[in-house]
């Protein structure tokens, strides 16, 4: 399938929200990608179910949220009666991870597994047949506007590998990092969902920028 682009709300403007939900909604992008921050698990607070709330009442594309918070499974079933199309735990940050994303699954909802630039695929591969999909992080999670970790990309391929050898059909997401420059090696490299929050919400051109990131060539 053609890749996907799920633009980082992080990187929006919160005093005019609703103006850039509405540009996305008018772009080609794909997803929504919502950054759920709990200031323990990463050091940085962001939004929580009120606000994921009011996005989904304005659009109708995918919620795509990614959960940055300890002991995940306590809060789940209101992400999803939030809004939420797609929850992605972190490997680090949950105790029981299988149970988790079968949670997630009951539910309703696509269920996505993270893991951080240190932690190793061979992590996931007792759980890879639970998941919609893995969520790669380019950079150290917490902040936007960090610069990609190129070693992602030896993950991406070494992921790739374990999806196909067990024939399963699992997406790859990448967030971190993400630019007009590297876009194409990482779609090369097999990453099915590209996020990006300032190389978009920073453009002169955000629509433009998204659309850049959806035919990059």
């Amino acid at each position: 399938m053609a890749h996907l682009v799920a633009p980082s709300l992080l990187s929006a403007n919160f005093l005019n929200l609703e103006k850039d939900i509405m540009m996305l909604n008018q772009s080609e992008a794909d997803w929504f990608h919502l950054d759920v921050m709990d200031g323990v698990f990463v050091p940085n607070i962001s939004f929580g179910f009120p606000i994921i709330e009011k996005i989904r009442k304005a659009t109708s594309k995918v919620l795509d949220v990614h959960l940055m918070i300890v002991d995940p499974e306590r809060y789940l079933e209101r992400f999803r009666k939030a809004g939420a199309d797609m929850i992605s735990i972190h490997m680090e940050a949950c105790k029981h991870p299988v149970e988790a994303l079968r949670t997630i699954r009951n539910f309703g909802a696509k269920a996505g597994i993270v893991i951080n630039p240190a932690t190793p695929v061979d992590v996931l591969s007792d759980i890879i047949g639970e998941v919609d999909m893995v969520l790669l992080m380019s950079v150290h999670p917490g902040f936007g506007g960090q610069s990609f970790i190129a070693e992602t990309i030896g993950k991406v391929a070494e992921l790739k590998h374990l999806i196909l050898s067990r024939q399963l059909n699992v997406l790859i997401e990448i967030d971190g990092g993400i630019t007009l420059q590297n876009a194409l090696t990482v779609v090369d490299a097999g990453v099915d969902i590209l996020v990006a929050g300032n190389t978009i919400f920073a453009s002169s051109n955000p629509t433009e920028t998204i659309h850049q990131l959806k035919f990059i060539h």
